[in-house]
């Protein structure tokens, strides 16, 4: 199974990326192939709203030059897409919101061009937040709920740990004992 993780914390080094490495351990030690994106690293340009993608068949199609492209290549090719991000106002970063918002290209619903470029894939969320989960990560979580309702996706599941304690929080047997059964229910499904 092929996974993409696009992770989206600034500090490639903090909490999230903390969470993450006993589910990438997990999912490595299964076999998985895993593509490993961090966001911060990426130039990602917000979408400009001029559907030029809606005109293009049987590949992305935006029409800016900076690293989605290749970022959607990678959430093509895979079988299931991880959204790793701290949650900053209620909702992920700055850069994985921007790429979000350019998602368009993978959807041909507004133009010449039809189909979808990622239907039938599974996404899954892992989030770090303070605050509980349900109020923390809640609305990340319900907007990732209806884009994959909108997009023909099977939604997985998120796992989130509170920050409660800085980096000692996510470094718990319970927090690195949850990351590696989520992976292993994302391998099984």
């Amino acid at each position: 199974m092929n996974f993409c993780v696009l992770m989206a914390s600034p500090r490639l080094n903090g909490n999230t990326a903390e969470l993450l490495k006993p589910f990438l351990n997990e999912l490595k030690n299964n076999k998985a192939d895993v593509t490993y994106i961090p966001l911060s690293q990426k130039n990602i340009l917000p979408c400009r709203g001029c559907y030029a993608c809606q005109n293009v068949s049987d590949k992305y199609g935006c029409i800016q030059q900076d690293d989605v492209l290749e970022i959607m290549e990678k959430i093509i090719a895979s079988d299931c897409v991880v959204f790793a991000t701290p949650i900053y106002s209620w909702y992920c970063t700055a850069p994985m919101k921007a790429l979000l918002d350019r998602h368009y290209g993978l959807n041909k619903y507004y133009g010449s061009a039809k189909g979808s470029l990622w239907e039938g894939k599974k996404v899954a969320i892992i989030a770090t937040h303070g605050y509980d989960a349900e109020y923390g990560a809640g609305p990340f979580e319900t907007g990732i709920k209806r884009l994959c309702e909108h997009s023909n996706l099977e939604y997985m599941g998120m796992y989130s740990v509170q920050d409660e304690d800085n980096l000692a929080s996510f470094q718990t047997e319970d927090a690195k004992n949850g990351a590696r059964i989520f992976a292993r229910r994302l391998l099984v499904k």
